[in-house]
């Protein structure tokens, strides 16, 4: 039986586009999506009842028998890790989902008040500032953080532990925001 392009016993990382070069030393998946078996978009669809609350027993039941077809993963997810409570209604989840967006959008803003390279396209690979807040001036933060500007400018500076330290710029004394920042190029 065929189903979604792939047969019976077909692993199910075969279902998404994996780069070969991402691929080397990883395990293949033990998983095998079974037809008839797996969390389909129809029985998910099914599984709500008209007010939009989830049947969440016969939902874990067949996703323990056959997993989850890919194209409601996502969805699915939402309910596994508790975002949503299976009692809730289509409604509900709907004014849920606004209250992060705009939650989202309001630490994204705080974020870019931080510092300017959140939602700039700038990679930043190495920490901006040192761990009492003193901005870093190593030439490889530099030209990351000033691609778009002149960087030849000279500043009074000093090293320590290997980095150059910007002395003329302002010292940030905000625990949180010093945190955050050490973590800016991980992100």
């Amino acid at each position: 039986m065929m189903k979604w392009g792939l047969s019976s016993g077909t692993p199910a990382d075969s279902y998404y586009e994996v780069r070969s070069d991402c691929t080397d030393g990883v395990p293949k998946s033990k998983f095998k999506i079974k037809a008839g078996k797996t969390l389909s978009a129809r029985k998910w669809q099914a599984a709500f009842s008209p007010d939009g609350c989830l049947d969440i027993a016969s939902v874990l039941s067949r996703i323990q028998r056959g997993g989850v077809h890919p194209t409601v993963r996502g969805e699915v997810w939402e309910f596994l890790l508790g975002c949503f409570d299976p009692r809730s209604t289509f409604d509900e989840r709907e004014e849920i989902r606004q209250i992060r967006r705009i939650q989202y959008d309001r630490w994204k803003e705080d974020c870019r008040q931080m510092d300017s390279h959140v939602g700039s396209g700038k990679v930043i690979t190495a920490p901006l500032i040192t761990e009492d807040g003193r901005p870093i001036k190593d030439p490889l933060v530099l030209l990351e953080a000033t691609a778009d500007k002149d960087t030849s400018e000279v500043a009074p500076s000093t090293s320590i532990n290997g980095n150059e330290i910007d002395e003329s710029a302002e010292r940030i004394t905000d625990k949180q925001i010093i945190e955050w920042k050490l973590t800016l190029h991980q992100i």
